[in-house]
């Protein structure tokens, strides 16, 4: 499978739109009227202050901070690209900010300190302490990392945690636990060889002696070799608190006999002969960024048994600090934490070492597109796992809780787990899910309007993250100027551009479509018209003939005329049971709407049917469905002939014997709220619908330009379904991205 292409143009067009960064802020109570504005600011506000000013406890209760982190850096050491100083590093800090929002519900503020002095630096944390329930620190250098984070321990009652050490150690640790259980070695008996006495490098080593390794079968090496007892060069304190009594003088030396091989260091720091040298199922963690210091395939070419894991995502075993830094954070401010201690640290590998040791969730191997079970090339979870969420803060929260860290300690374990499974947005899983499907499918995917820049941008796009092939249907000298301006130049070699000029199969087209339409009115000239000049028919003949695997049209022309076109070479319509699905996202919930597309007015029985295609639209979105017919009645009242068909196609499906859940009619509110719900327990639904069948094509229409412009939603669609091949057809306000995630929607096949 090809690896994901990122250029530079990509890269700042992400960071500059739709607008400038990576998060915004938005306020969480109403701002609307003069009486919302008095209990905001003033006088309401008073009272809050004054019962903070008395108990500072309740801060936690009255304002953000029990869920509000500093992301904290100088950018002495930004990435792997050295002091960029504090600006240069805001675009990290404002990506490591929303990782904590997306991976564990935690706000995140970045913040870039402009000093090298560890005590400016100090002192600037030190002062803002009351805004915050836990600081992270990232991206500064050693050996000043070492002292900041020590001293801003001593000095605050939050959590401060420097990512770079202790997120890197907790998952080394995590994969090393079950690395060392499946070679059957206890950590007490292990020798363990660590290349690199950085930030990370001395972190993982004092996690590990903390969970039972022995001082003695630990030996750190640097550039200069091995850390001994009476080394002088190159030494500070934390490298002489792990210099052993020993002979060895080089990483050569210390490999031979090694059990373990931790590597925070540079590319090829390892050879294949040191790999050969090490004792029987050696675990090899070459962690180094972006190349390790050696390659799982180079290792596995002198040791089959070797346990390789690597700080990359496409090699299995992938340590990745995202699977510890924003759970142990989430657990730390859910009991109120005063500190992130060891013991908390060891909770979170040992939760996610058992994680990985339970079956994989079937969403989980669909995402990624292959089973995974533990053993040697899976004993670290994977970033994307939905249990983490549920699974680890709570391990941290008890480890807390135990060592007297917390302030305010968890009464109701069961229900905090169940809070955590309800608190995360799904969407963003679903469509990750979307997303692995797509680039396994690998589908070559027909984009049919290359004369518009959004089109090509989201062809290059989709090529470019390892999708599959993009098929541009346009003029290849129109399609060379566009790219050209919008700067991915670069690109022209990369896509194909199609069109009827430069097709073989152009004849055979026209013979197909002849066939189709010669009863219909259309003539010789017509067909060679529509086959050749029509990019909409074009694209959709090649489709037909295998000449590409997906659709993805719609941007420069109307829907309903682009249906029409497609109904020239496909049954796109209602006779042959055709429907178009919407999908609302909004505020971490997706309701389905249909239909959009192709029913006019359609009666009980074509309602049903849509319901049908809505459902198979949902499973395949991972899912499961709940349908509500809706209108402005409820269960029969009010009494309308209007409201006749969707009182009916309840029965249709019932007769159907479909296999989902299904309720009607209803108004929306009944449908999408539980306790609007409650009024009626005779309902077949067992919570709100995530799938609307509305009465008419106009109503479907309204209600998801309505969400759009008004509520904020993102819409994708609408999904044509019930075709046999994946045709998507976007908007003609369609952003970039909008057309790229119809062609992920293609390439997963839904609707298909």
């Amino acid at each position: 499978m090809p690896k994901a292409k990122i250029t530079k143009e990509e890269a700042l067009a992400f960071h500059l739109e739709p607008t400038p960064g990576k998060w915004e802020v938005q306020a969480t109570v109403p701002m609307t009227t003069q009486r919302d504005l008095s209990l905001a600011y003033s006088p309401g506000v008073a009272v809050p202050c004054e019962a903070i000013a008395e108990n500072p406890e309740t801060a936690y209760d009255y304002t953000n901070k029990g869920n509000l982190v500093a992301v904290i850096s100088n950018g002495t050491a930004v990435l792997g690209l050295g002091n960029l100083g504090a600006l240069g590093s805001k675009p990290v800090m404002e990506g490591k900010s929303v990782l904590f929002k997306r991976f564990a519900d935690v706000n995140s503020i970045d913040i870039e300190l402009d000093t090298e002095d560890p005590d400016e630096f100090c002192r600037a944390v030190r002062l803002m302490g009351p805004t915050f329930g836990g600081i992270n620190l990232e991206d500064i250098k050693a050996p000043e990392c070492f002292i900041i984070e020590q001293r801003l321990k001593e000095e605050m009652d939050i959590p401060v945690f420097h990512d770079d050490q202790h997120g890197t150690a907790v998952i080394c640790a995590a994969g090393l636990i079950n690395a060392l259980h499946l070679s059957d070695k206890k950590i007490e008996d292990v020798k363990i060889v660590l290349n690199g006495a950085g930030a990370a490098g001395i972190a993982c080593i004092e996690l590990l002696k903390a969970m039972g390794a022995r001082h003695e079968n630990c030996v750190v090496c640097d550039t200069k070799g091995v850390i001994y007892q009476g080394r002088t060069e190159g030494m500070n304190q934390w490298k002489s608190a792990h210099a052993v009594q020993t002979e060895l003088r080089t990483l050569e030396e210390a490999m031979e006999g090694a059990d373990v091989f931790l590597g925070v260091s540079v590319k090829g720091a390892v050879t294949q002969d040191m790999v050969a040298s090490m004792a029987d199922n050696p675990v090899i963690f070459a962690m180094a960024n972006p190349d390790p210091e050696i390659t799982p395939e180079e290792a596995h070419e002198v040791r089959v048994d070797a346990i390789v894991a690597t700080g990359r995502s496409d090699y299995p075993n992938q340590v990745n600090n995202v699977l510890g830094f924003p759970y142990l954070f989430r657990g730390a401010l859910d009991i109120h934490a005063r500190a992130i201690n060891d013991e908390m640290k060891i909770a979170c590998a040992h939760a996610l070492a058992k994680l990985a040791r339970e079956d994989v969730p079937d969403e989980v191997a669909v995402a990624y597109g292959k089973s995974l079970t533990f053993g040697r090339d899976y004993i670290i979870p994977t970033p994307f796992d939905p249990r983490l969420i549920h699974r680890i803060p709570p391990a941290v929260a008890k480890a807390g809780m135990d060592t007297g860290a917390a302030r305010r300690p968890i009464i109701d374990m069961e229900a905090y787990e169940l809070s955590l499974k309800t608190r995360m947005d799904p969407t963003a899983s679903i469509l990750r899910g979307l997303s692995a499907r797509a680039r396994q499918a690998q589908a070559r995917m027909i984009f049919a309007e290359g004369d518009d820049p959004r089109v090509l941008r989201a062809a290059v796009t989709y090529q470019r993250s390892g999708f599959g092939r993009a098929l541009v249907v346009g003029r290849q000298d129109d399609v060379k100027a566009k790219l050209e301006a919008a700067g991915l130049g670069d690109a022209v070699r990369e896509i194909e551009v199609v069109n009827a000029a430069n097709t073989s199969h152009l004849e055979t087209y026209k013979d197909f479509l002849y066939k189709r339409l010669q009863r219909t009115g259309h003539d010789q000239k017509d067909i060679h018209r529509l086959a050749a000049r029509d990019r909409h028919v074009f694209s959709a003949l090649m489709l037909a003939h295998g000449h590409g695997d997906g659709l993805v049209t719609g941007a420069t022309r109307k829907s309903a005329h682009v249906l029409d076109r497609i109904n020239d070479v496909f049954d796109a319509d209602a006779a042959h049971g055709a429907a178009g699905i919407t999908a609302l996202i909004h505020k971490g919930r997706i309701v389905l709407i249909g239909d959009t597309l192709v029913h006019e007015w359609p009666s009980a029985e074509d309602l049903a049917t849509i319901a049908e295609r809505a459902a198979d639209v949902a499973r395949h979105m991972g899912l499961e469905p709940r349908v509500a017919f809706v209108s402005f009645s409820t269960f029969g009242y009010p009494i309308s002939e209007r409201a006749e068909k969707m009182h009916r196609a309840p029965r249709v499906l019932e007769q159907r014997g479909v296999d989902f859940e299904f309720e009607g009619e209803m108004t929306v509110d009944v449908a999408l709220n539980s306790r609007a719900q409650e009024a009626y327990p005779f309902s077949r639904l067992s919570g709100p619908a995530n799938i609307l069948i509305v009465p008419a094509r106009h109503s479907a229409s309204i209600s998801v330009k309505l969400m759009q412009e008004m509520g904020g939603a993102n819409v994708v669609g609408p999904i044509l379904t019930g075709v046999g091949k994946p045709i998507q057809i976007c908007s003609t306000v369609s952003t970039a991205n909008d057309i790229l995630n119809m062609a992920v929607l293609a390439a997963s096949d839904i609707g298909g």
